[in-house]
């Protein structure tokens, strides 16, 4: 009995590491280019569109991964699904590499058109296997007697692992004259400047479509029938008849804006420093550094997970909310008053750092919310409501207009985004502040429960 119950355990943590490996490449396709894209699209002569490889991602959440579930639901088990959808986003994404390796290192990009329709055509299909990750694990999970409560987080925290590890990777390492290498000092060469950070997404994408071969089945469980509107979701959208819901979700709109502002242009933002006329700060380690630095950020995303029911409990779930869009000021304003060197790379630092506060804090505790505020019948499509205000409608939004600041107060120069940063991050940092004063006057936590 004790051999037999050697074995089973033995199963079930080879299982749940199998999980954790395929979470940490589904994040590292992400991490090998979310935070640095911008600055090899300054040198393609994509500079003035970086908002819009960003806003992609928002436009094609907003029904793409609906589609992929319902798919997924009815037709393909899901982790079929997913290998098929990495397959296909790690096609385009190569296709990306290939075409900035023809234009040649620091050469503009003949077709720009082309270049955007293959990324577009990659985000498409990669943003519905976040979704799509999380039914696979837990479908797994559940088919072998696993609690997922308890087994799903530390396997989940391996995905921000491998996102941090590839943002590694790529500010390391070089690619000049046929010989690879990794260095921490300036080099122009660096994945994070190139177009090979592409080349490292679409290869373990590719790889990830592999794996899904390894693991077990996920069976297709019939459902019943129920109505497109119920389909898609849309039946989450009467909540917005009731004032608390309707401020809600108009809230988590406004603070969405802020979600993909520095993920677009931190990087760009660091590494122009690289072209100051102060030595010091042109050759800090910051400044050649940038992809490393901001992975800061989701070290610090990953700790933050765990402090919300300490805060939750002790502050309820308005306060928390509050802290985290006060959060996003001062992770703007830290970037508006540092600098590379000693000792402004510390703002930059505790501008990372409290990242983690201002993205978990409202994400986590806001799907909480939603999850106790509205009833069974629509609490699945009000989750999907709450992510398609802020990931897909809000991001979307927020990315366009802080390209249009940015454009208006920055320019490339010799392949450098410079200009007024400050005014821009103070103008998101403003923005941010004034969501937080109008929430914490108009939104009431404690009005009538959702019926």
């Amino acid at each position: 009995m004790q051999a037999k119950n050697y074995q089973l355990n033995y199963c079930l943590m080879n299982l749940k590491v199998r999980l954790a490996l395929l979470n940490f490449i589904e994040f590292a396709v992400w991490g090998a280019y979310l935070t640095c894209m911008g600055n090899y699209l300054g040198s393609a002569g994509l500079g003035d569109k970086i908002s819009w490889f960003y806003a992609i991602q928002g436009i094609v959440s907003i029904f793409m991964p609906t589609i992929m579930g319902i798919i997924a639901d009815k037709y393909i088990q899901p982790q079929r699904l997913l290998g098929l959808c990495h397959l296909l986003a790690g096609g385009f994404m190569l296709c990306c590499w290939y075409m900035g390796m023809s234009a040649g290192f620091g050469n503009e990009l003949p077709n720009k058109g082309l270049f955007i329709a293959l990324y577009t055509m990659s985000v498409a299909f990669y943003m519905p296997t976040l979704a799509l990750a999380n039914t696979t694990a837990f479908t797994i999970l559940k088919d072998n007697g696993m609690d997922t409560v308890k087994d799903f987080p530390p396997i989940r925290v391996l995905g921000t692992v491998g996102f941090i590890a590839t943002m590694w990777f790529v500010n390391c390492a070089v690619l000049q004259d046929g010989s690879f290498s990794f260095t921490l000092g300036e080099n122009a060469y660096k994945f994070q400047y190139t177009y090979m950070q592409f080349f490292v997404s679409g290869f373990l994408s590719i790889l990830l479509f592999l794996y899904t071969f390894t693991l077990p089945a996920c069976k297709i469980v019939p459902k019943e029938s129920s109505s497109l509107m119920e389909t898609f979701g849309l039946s989450a959208f009467k909540l917005f008849k009731q004032k608390k819901m309707a401020l809600f979700f108009i809230f988590s709109a406004m603070l969405g804006m802020s979600l993909q502002v520095t993920n677009g242009y931190a990087g760009p933002f660091i590494t122009s420093f690289k072209g100051s006329a102060d030595a010091a700060v042109a050759s800090s380690f910051a400044a050649n550094n940038a992809t490393l630095l901001t992975s800061i950020s989701q070290i610090s995303e990953a700790l933050c997970i765990l402090m919300i029911p300490f805060f939750l409990k002790r502050f309820g779930i308005k306060g928390v909310m509050l802290m985290s869009m006060f959060a996003w000021v001062f992770r703007f304003g830290f970037f508006g008053l540092g600098n590379p060197a000693m000792p402004g790379v510390i703002l930059f630092i505790l501008s990372c750092i409290v990242y983690g506060v201002a993205f978990d804090f409202f994400n986590v505790s806001g799907a909480m919310f939603v999850d106790q505020e509205c009833s069974p019948s629509v609490k699945a499509s009000a989750q999907g409501l709450f992510m398609l205000m802020t990931n897909g409608l809000g991001a979307t939004i927020g990315t366009l207009a802080a390209g249009e600041i940015v454009n208006h107060f920055c320019t490339w120069e010799n392949g450098y985004l410079v200009g007024s940063w400050q005014t821009c991050w103070f103008i998101f940092a403003g923005f941010a502040l004034a969501v937080g004063v109008a929430f914490a006057f108009i939104f009431d936590a404690k009005e009538g429960k959702t019926k």
